[in-house]
């Protein structure tokens, strides 16, 4: 026992440190858009198709860069990974500031996309995996209740900062955040990998077998994620679609974000005992749930839909880091991490799109696409052979 708790205390610095810095990296990047692509395209004089085709491309980016990054960070660890992480996402958002034109907007999409690719849950997932090894998990979701609150934090600060300083200024001032906040955290508090810079240049690059494992772990959180990166872009406009009110669609979708976190809790304390495999699988059956309530019910059920929605999108957020790391092991877990991601990350990437223009013809209906992606997530998971779970 007392070793355990002083495990706790030795991680929880590092779970502070990396809780803040993904908070930060997730609100000054993946929510930016939501707020700042209208008047972005107004002062550029286009349309805000523009800025969403370019955050998509930043996301293609950042799922091919996966694997690599996974593989840097299995070799050096995750300071110096995580540390320019901060660094490029501060170019990217200073240049994003500076943008006149198209070419320049994409230039700094393109730098935002390789920050993401190096910066977001993958890479801290695969830092702590690489700094504590099997017992991470507890660690891996410290830092999701954290950062759970991303979006509560980087919509109201991007606005505010849109209503007294301009879009440009914003986009400055997050930008100094990553240098003045986030680099530091990120390379003081993660400590370094004794030997890894001798190591590195003798190091061969591991042959991961694409098994079956790989392969229905990897399907399972596309199909999940472009259920997450769906409803992120078109939660509203679907509720509104199933009969709620434009009210009544807002206040649901800020139940999420609460959602996320109460059911992060519930992973900490009462899943924790359990193989990741059985929260994940929980966690693919809240969306059709609440989708059947929604269907039944009508757009008066809203909250509750997005209570369930909200639930299990953050617990999938754990199991992204949890489940590989109690499958495969710590050996090159980051690598494979970045393997079985990338998937998942262009899932995240088409799905936006892709469900707009379903939802313009099937309506509340495009619910039964979302849920058949969430059962096909967890049948890929019933087909997996887990083992025991790990001893911390």
């Amino acid at each position: 026992m007392r070793d355990v708790n002083a495990m706790s205390k030795r991680q929880l610095p590092i779970i502070l440190a990396l809780g803040t810095t993904q908070t930060l990296a997730w609100a000054s990047s993946y929510y930016l858009p939501a707020i700042l692509a209208d008047p972005i395209a107004r002062d550029l004089g286009v349309s805000s198709n523009w800025i969403f085709a370019a955050f998509s491309a930043s996301l293609v980016i950042s799922a091919l860069l996966g694997p690599r990054v996974g593989r840097q960070i299995d070799l050096v660890g995750g300071r110096s990974v995580l540390s320019m992480s901060n660094l490029v996402l501060a170019a990217g958002l200073a240049l994003l500031g500076l943008s006149t034109s198209i070419p320049l907007l994409i230039a700094a999409w393109l730098l935002l996309g390789i920050g993401m690719g190096a910066g977001l849950y993958d890479a801290a997932f695969a830092a702590l995996g690489r700094i504590h090894g099997h017992a991470a998990r507890g660690s891996i979701t410290g830092i999701t209740l954290m950062a759970g609150f991303a979006s509560t934090v980087g919509w109201p600060l991007t606005a505010l900062g849109l209503q007294h300083i301009g879009w440009r200024d914003t986009c400055f001032a997050w930008a100094a955040a990553h240098i003045l906040i986030g680099l530091p955290l990120n390379w003081l508090m993660l400590p370094p990998v004794p030997g890894a810079k001798a190591a590195a240049p003798k190091a061969v690059k591991p042959q991961i077998p694409i098994d079956r494992s790989m392969v229905l772990l990897a399907f399972a959180f596309a199909a999940a994620w472009c259920v997450t990166g769906a409803m992120a872009a078109h939660f509203p406009r679907i509720l509104e679609a199933a009969g709620a009110t434009p009210l009544q669609a807002i206040a649901a979708g800020a139940l999420i974000g609460p959602a996320q976190v109460a059911a992060r809790i519930v992973e900490a304390g009462l899943l924790n005992r359990y193989h990741p495999l059985v929260s994940t699988k929980l966690a693919c059956l809240t969306h059709p749930i609440g989708a059947i309530i929604v269907a039944l019910a009508g757009g008066g059920a809203a909250g509750v839909f997005a209570i369930f929605h909200g639930a299990g999108n953050g617990i999938l957020t754990i199991a992204r880091g949890t489940l590989p790391l109690s499958i495969f092991g710590p050996q090159n877990y980051a690598y494979r991490l970045g393997l079985i991601g990338a998937p998942s990350r262009m899932a995240q990437a088409v799905a936006p799109l892709a469900f707009g223009l379903l939802i313009d013809s099937m309506g509340s209906r495009i619910l039964i696409v979302s849920s058949a992606l969430s059962l096909a997530a967890l049948g890929a998971l019933f087909l997996l052979r887990a083992g025991p779970p790990a001893s911390p």
